[in-house]
């Protein structure tokens, strides 16, 4: 083991979160500021080393628990650092975003708990995107409940204790399969003669059959959960309605794609056979997703649950990637990842700007803004047109991927998934003509626009949305080797192009 990167990246914002504890309000923001840009800094630093065909990298491990064959191992691949990257780049833009909403809404734990928790939730998130011991990755995996659980539940709305207590519900119902599939996978390797939770020893084990079924359920379910999948997906609406914008954007932007990573890393890595056996219930369900949460949003006044349903959406495209099982529909899925955090984060801050202005959530509140708040108006009509994947923006590459790498294969799934294109357009421009269009209402008149901090925290988001939408290869270079793994691991290959091929008479 060399220069431990991985470890040092994920421990700079835990320390900054443990020192926030005895500071106080511009003292805390400013430090917790300064060590997430110190934590993006080094995780620039591992993806300017990174070779993209090098397989696993800055890997890391040592004995942890001898007995049960646990090692503290850590190591990123293509797929892994995007995420990682996401992690890092979304947290100081959460934080700046929202430099003075702890202070001014007076939320009962202060500028430091919240900025603490925020650390927390950083660290334990890139934990979990690192690692590669199995019981490693599901301590990690739990863990990230708990500084959710508080930046939900201590800093929300009225409802917020029982948004929070039914984010932590369905977590740990999850939480708790996943460990009954987490101690078969011990049972397994033992059987083999070489007990142990590293993934480079599991991915040699037959796991297939009924075992391997039963195992891949307990990751799915948890994974399925954490998504959101319909129908696990009932906690996010009401979590993202009762959390602050801050709040909202990490769960949605990283910890929810927690679920989408691990169906790839540990269903697809560890059951290739299960994941084939299930792969129509959960195309399925794919697009049950894609198209309810696309209604929902359509049917929805609630500015917070809108983006919620929207996210549900967008996750069922996501899952939709994975499992067609191809190269350009899972690189598809990761890449969709990486801008679904972006343009969600974008569409939460700035509607988090609209309700704090106005102190209303619902749409019919609202009216004329972009006559009085031009500049509010024009970043809520960009990071909608993102969310929606108007091209030329990140979110259509990513959606084109998985769309054109479903048809190759399942074309019927592929033709229905197309439809939730056609229903986001739908759901943005309502939501955008009832806030920001038609005449001025009394209530918005003297309505302020954004100031410098605000438009400075927006505009990183818009470059990266607008330079990865334009130019997405530098990413896709990164992620295709990572994902022609999968597909190794997993024992499929493309379909053969029909273009060029005699066909049939």
């Amino acid at each position: 083991m060399t220069f431990p990167m991985l470890t040092v990246l994920a421990l700079v914002p835990m320390v900054g979160a443990l020192l926030t504890v005895a500071l106080h309000g511009q003292a805390a923001r400013i430090a917790g500021l300064v060590f997430s840009l110190a934590a993006l800094a080094v995780a620039i630093g591992v993806a300017v080393q990174f070779d993209p065909a090098g397989g696993m990298q800055f890997v890391e491990q040592a004995p942890w628990i001898p007995a049960f064959g646990a090692s503290y191992a850590l190591g990123v691949d293509g797929i892994g650092l995007v995420l990682v990257l996401l992690t890092a780049i979304l947290t100081p833009i959460v934080l700046w975003a929202t430099w003075d909403d702890v202070d001014t809404e007076n939320h009962r734990f202060g500028s430091r708990g919240f900025v603490g928790l925020v650390l927390a939730m950083e660290s334990l998130s890139l934990f979990v995107f690192t690692a590669t011991d199995v019981l490693l990755f599901y301590v990690f995996f739990e863990a990230t409940l708990i500084p959710m659980y508080f930046l939900i539940g201590g800093f929300g709305g009225v409802k917020a204790k029982a948004a929070a207590i039914k984010f932590l519900l369905f977590s740990l119902f999850g939480g708790l399969v996943m460990l009954a599939s987490v101690v078969g996978l011990y049972g397994a390797s033992a059987a083999a003669g070489k007990p142990s939770y590293l993934l480079a020893d599991l991915v040699n084990l037959d796991l297939g059959g009924v075992q391997g079924q039963w195992l891949f359920l307990g990751f799915m379910i948890a994974f399925a959960v954490k998504a959101p999948m319909v129908p696990f997906h009932t906690w996010l609406p009401d979590a993202a309605e009762e959390s602050t914008p801050g709040g909202a954007t990490l769960m949605v932007g990283i910890l929810d794609k927690i679920g989408t990573f691990g169906m790839i890393r540990f269903c697809l890595g560890l059951f290739p056979e299960a994941s084939a056996w299930a792969t129509p219930v959960v195309l399925v369900l794919a697009v049950i997703s894609i198209l309810y949460g696309a209604l929902a949003a359509i049917g929805s006044k609630d500015l917070y649950r809108l983006i919620a349903f929207t996210s549900i959406s967008h996750f069922g495209f996501i899952v939709l990637g994975i499992f067609a099982f191809t190269s350009q529909s899972m690189a598809g899925s990761t890449l969709y990842m990486l801008n679904h955090g972006f343009s969600t984060a974008a569409l939460f801050l700035v509607v988090g700007y609209l309700v704090k202005r106005r102190g209303s959530r619902q749409s019919d509140d609202f009216g004329g803004v972009q006559k009085v708040a031009p500049w509010l108006a024009g970043f809520t009509l960009f990071a909608g047109l993102s969310s929606l994947a108007l091209p030329g923006l990140s979110s259509f590459v990513s959606e084109f991927m998985v769309i054109s790498g479903t048809f190759s294969r399942h074309p019927v799934f592929g033709a229905i998934a197309t439809l939730g294109v056609v229903l986001a357009a739908l759901y943005i421009l309502i939501m955008y003509q009832r806030t920001m269009t038609g005449p001025v209402s009394a209530q918005v008149a003297d309505l302020p626009d954004l100031g410098a901090r605000e438009k400075s925290a927006l505009v990183p988001l818009v470059l990266l949305i607008l330079a990865i939408g334009f130019f997405p290869k530098p990413v896709l270079d990164v992620i295709n080797p990572a994902v022609t793994t999968v597909m190794q691991q997993v024992g499929v290959t493309d379909p053969e192009p029909l273009i060029g091929q005699e066909q049939p008479r």
